[in-house]
């Protein structure tokens, strides 16, 4: 079973700028990639799963707690699962590598936060397996 993993970036700065980089990420088997732009930190994003969707998250701007939860049960998922939670933001370069099999669940400390996703499926191939579940479960986001 494959596990979420996180690949450590690197962050280049001299007197001409920043340049933040993931050189060990080959983009190899990725169709698609947006950006969320967060405007309200006290908005949460989740939670959305796909069973054979693979994700990868990357802090472009501001920072971002990512909670994710293996599903046990797509159609009546245990109240008891125990998620992973991440955090990643604009100062250090990070990528979480997300399997399939998980759903997601996001939100920002800061007003203006960007996240690029990246995935392996299509848009049409991810809305046929999009699996939507309530932002409570799982984590109480007031004590985070």
């Amino acid at each position: 079973m494959e596990k979420i993993h996180i690949i450590k970036g690197e962050i280049f700065e001299d007197f001409r700028g920043r340049i933040n980089s993931i050189n060990n990420f080959h983009f190899e088997g990725i169709k698609r990639c947006y950006l969320i732009h967060h405007p309200d930190s006290s908005i949460i994003r989740g939670w959305h799963g796909h069973q054979n969707e693979r994700k990868w998250f990357y802090c472009v701007k501001g920072d971002f707690k990512i909670a994710l939860v293996k599903i046990d049960d797509w159609n009546n998922p245990s109240n008891e699962l125990k998620p992973h939670i991440y955090d990643i933001n604009d100062k250090d370069s990070q990528l979480i590598c997300v399997p399939s099999g998980y759903a997601n669940c996001i939100k920002t400390n800061t007003d203006g936060s960007i996240l690029l996703v990246l995935s392996d499926k299509t848009l049409e191939e991810a809305v046929e397996d999009s699996w939507r579940y309530d932002k409570s479960m799982w984590v109480d986001w007031s004590k985070l």
